[in-house]
């Protein structure tokens, strides 16, 4: 079997790393990919949104499954575009991809399904979102109704602070179009756990949990980003909860889009905040998070082509998925400056040191290659993996491990995994 992954980040190096362990597959191509992926992969330069160029791909190569890694080309319809050439792909529909692309369809659907989430109005006028702040009690949650690479989401502490963060993404358009409208809504306190289940639109199986770090700094302070680290199994999220919500969240979603005519095929991630009063829905996500895939699937047991193929097929309940009892943990190596401006072409040395390691993976981010050297290219450069039989000693080793990996100004967060223990 010949495989197309689309997208260039360390959760499109974790899915290849998975896949080319699997029996089914001969070939993998990656577009665009990185310097990492580049040693599993053949790397095609097309970017995640030339559809045409894509397209070629799967013709020219004879390519017989694509799997879409990021959440732009999903919620721009390259699974609607592939379906109609008859390409087999993975992942929901532009209309099933609106849970994530619009936080505004996604509230729609809590409030109609009721499935528990924060209190909320939304709005597509700055004037009026700055004036209702003005009456709120504080902290509030501020954030931007479209894809803003997880930036998008401000906490508010005071009635300055709003309407700043609704200037930013309202007037000043940091965003673009996804600031088109916003959602003001009640800040929920508690910790944040997410949850992913495989779905073939009518069948849902979970995968294990996961805690990202959104915060920049130690403590979960500083701005937000697209992830600073993660772990994996979450032990304070008990069973009990785990099975509330399949029953509150996910069967009621995933039945909920089929009642809207948007039936989800693919990945549907929940980020949950577990509040006094039970877990809350914070948002929806319709792929594989980043960097929660890289803590995920190196504890996935079953092939993850098989799963694949039985969430296309509509027939994920014939599938038994196993997990290895083990805890995982991802240490991000960001670019001094991210997630706002930072520098680029910086020598990374040290990543030899860890090839042969058998329980550490280094996932590719923003890397590339420049004659022999690979350098940085993205605000998030690695995700130093781990695995261990128990947290402490996979965070230990993650930590161990960036220790031997060095490029200029690197940056990266010395808590992670810490609330698991």
């Amino acid at each position: 079997m010949k495989v197309l992954v689309i997208g260039n980040g360390g959760r499109e190096h974790a899915i290849i790393w998975k896949l080319a362990k699997s029996p089914q597959v001969d070939k993998i191509y990656c577009a665009p990919g990185n310097a990492g992926i580049d040693s599993l992969a053949e790397c095609i330069n097309v970017e995640v949104e030339d559809f045409i160029g894509l397209l070629k791909i799967v013709h020219d190569k004879k390519i017989d499954l694509t799997i879409v890694g990021p959440e732009i080309p999903l919620s721009l319809g390259i699974v609607n575009l592939f379906q109609e050439h008859g390409y087999p792909i993975f992942g929901p529909t532009r209309e099933a991809a609106e849970i994530e692309s619009s936080k505004v369809f996604a509230k729609y659907l809590m409030n109609k399904y009721s499935i528990p989430t924060a209190k909320y109005k939304v709005f597509d006028d700055d004037k009026k979102a700055i004036f209702h702040s003005k009456k709120q009690s504080f902290p509030l949650a501020i954030k931007a109704d479209g894809l803003a690479a997880g930036k998008g989401v401000f906490i508010v502490e005071n009635f300055n602070q709003a309407e700043e963060a609704i200037t930013h993404i309202m007037k000043e358009r940091k965003y673009g179009q996804a600031g088109n409208k916003i959602i003001i809504e009640e800040y929920l306190a508690g910790e944040e756990v997410s949850m992913l289940v495989f779905s073939d639109g009518i069948n849902i199986v979970p995968m294990i949990t996961s805690q990202d770090h959104k915060k920049l700094n130690e403590g979960d302070k500083g701005p937000n980003t697209g992830g600073m680290g993660a772990y994996s199994p979450v032990a304070f999220f008990e069973e009990d909860t785990r099975k509330w919500v399949l029953e509150h969240v996910f069967k009621p979603a995933i039945s909920g889009m089929a009642q809207e005519g948007r039936i989800f095929k693919g990945v549907l991630y929940a980020g949950l905040i577990l509040t006094s009063d039970g877990p809350k829905v914070l948002e929806f996500n319709a792929r594989f998070g980043d960097p929660e895939t890289q803590v995920i699937l190196p504890s996935l047991k079953t092939d993850l082509i098989q799963i694949i193929q039985a969430v296309i097929n509509g027939n994920l309940d014939k599938v038994h998925i196993e997990w290895i009892d083990q805890a995982s943990a991802c240490v991000v190596l960001a670019s001094a400056g991210y997630p706002g401006e930072y520098e680029k072409g910086k020598t990374i040395h040290g990543l030899e040191k860890l090839a042969d390691r058998d329980d550490i993976i280094v996932f590719h981010a923003g890397t590339k290659k420049d004659d022999q050297k690979i350098i940085t290219a993205g605000g998030r450069v690695l995700g130093v993996t781990s695995w261990a039989d128990n947290l402490s000693e996979a965070i230990k080793s993650a930590y161990d491990g960036l220790e031997q990996i060095e490029f200029e100004n690197k940056y990266y967060r010395k808590d992670i995994g810490k609330k698991g223990l």
